[in-house]
């Protein structure tokens, strides 16, 4: 590595985060504003002037990386499908736009969040590893036998999108039943018949035991452990990452995770997967972009 300084910029649909990294992974400074997607390409001048903002303070050798969300282009250097949001961000070259003389690596923001958990969170040393993000929806990536999936098209690690009910309803992307509507909160309101609009007021009904609230929740874990159960057979990694919002739930998620997934998981000679909530929690976005910015070398 020979840039003393990173800049990772994590795109978000509300906010745009920009982090600044010493080579051995310490933050040395963050800034935040919101995004104000409002379905013209005007987010991007917040989003240049954010990491502009950045760069002012940093040494001429400085690298910056982008985590976002949509499917990269072969090159890394631009997104090449993210229909119906954040305008302008298809085909952009992040090192034209911000005309810098190193070229800004561009990556899905769940395989940034792993690559960033890798370098200087949870999954540090582990070769084998996938993570899920739970939250309005659930987004994920795998690292396995030390790399980080990408595959055909950049798809690899849409670990939300797998199917857990053949039958069920077509998600975004078609899949029928999938992990994302199981538990994901945008359709926390149809599985709770309108009872329930978010997570934290499920979890509030929960705590002050609310049986139809803990029979919600407790089938929405039980969803996710069927399709760790399953990525583990797929994947096997020696550690599960989940972060995200709904992470936030601490043991009432765990807890119940862990017990089902004992039930479900198979464990030749008695081996287990870890299962661990992300350590990085926001930056982790803005660290995995960071890190592949380092890595040009």
């Amino acid at each position: 590595m020979t840039a003393s300084r990173l800049v990772g910029l994590d795109i978000g649909g509300t906010l745009l985060k920009a982090v600044c990294f010493a080579s051995d992974g310490s933050i040395l400074g963050r800034q935040t504003v919101p995004t104000n997607d409002d379905g013209t390409s005007s987010w991007l001048g917040h989003a240049k002037d954010l990491v502009l903002s950045m760069l002012a303070n940093c040494p001429a050798d400085t690298r910056v990386g982008v985590a976002t969300p949509g499917l990269p282009a072969a090159d890394s250097r631009s997104i090449a499908h993210m229909p119906g949001r954040l305008p302008g961000l298809e085909n952009l070259d992040w090192q034209n736009f911000l005309n810098l003389p190193t070229r800004v690596p561009v990556m899905n923001d769940a395989q940034a969040a792993l690559l960033g958990e890798t370098w200087i969170g949870a999954a540090r040393n582990v070769k084998n590893v996938f993570l899920l993000t739970l939250g309005t929806g659930v987004g994920g990536a795998a690292i396995v036998d030390g790399h980080l999936l990408h595959g055909h098209l950049g798809r690899a690690g849409h670990l939300g999108h797998i199917s857990l009910n053949a039958h069920g309803l077509p998600d975004i992307v078609n899949t029928p039943g999938s992990l994302e509507d199981a538990i994901g909160e945008h359709t926390l309101s149809r599985r709770s018949a309108g009872a329930y609009e978010t997570t934290a007021q499920l979890l509030s009904a929960v705590r002050s035991s609310d049986s139809k609230a803990s029979s919600i929740w407790l089938e929405s874990v039980r969803a996710l452990a069927a399709a760790v159960a399953g990525l583990v057979n797929v994947l096997d990694p020696e550690l599960v990452l989940i972060g995200g919002g709904i992470a936030e739930a601490g043991e009432e998620l765990f807890g119940p995770l862990r017990e089902t997934l004992d039930k479900f998981e198979w464990q030749p000679g008695g081996a287990r997967v870890r299962v661990m909530k992300t350590a990085l929690g926001p930056n982790a976005g803005a660290a995995g972009a960071a890190y592949a910015a380092a890595r040009l070398d």
